[in-house]
């Protein structure tokens, strides 16, 4: 029999609140199964959200990530997933390498606006 997951066991084993099971649960993103009025999660469903976090932590949307999921289902050889996933990262790349040039542009110019402001403040100019 699969290993299941109660709310609180898997949200406790992600580091995540019952609550954020729930919300991924009514984006369509996991469907855990019900025993009575409990629901519970299987192996699957615990990947599932592990993709799904990991995908949140590197700063995807999670329609990106609902992208990835349902590749992953309709591709067994993960083909497709891996291809379209490569070019998600590389954007993702790219917009990061931008965001890190326009701080350090930012940084650069606070860095005199201070110099300047201390200069005066020391009696200089």
């Amino acid at each position: 029999m699969a290993e299941l997951y109660s709310v609180s066991e898997l949200a406790n084993d992600l580091g995540v609140t019952p609550r954020a099971l729930r919300f991924y649960e009514d984006k369509g993103l996991i469907a855990p199964q019900r025993a009575g009025n409990t629901r519970v999660y299987t192996r699957r469903d615990r990947g599932r959200l592990m993709l799904i976090l990991r995908g949140k932590r590197l700063g995807f949307t999670l329609s990106e990530v609902r992208e990835w999921l349902d590749l992953y289902e309709m591709d067994a050889d993960q083909s497709a997933q891996m291809t379209h996933l490569r070019e998600k990262v590389r954007k993702r790349i790219e917009a990061l390498e931008q965001q890190r040039d326009d701080l350090d542009a930012t940084l650069e110019e606070l860095r005199q606006i201070l110099d300047q402001v201390e200069r005066r403040l020391a009696g200089g100019d």
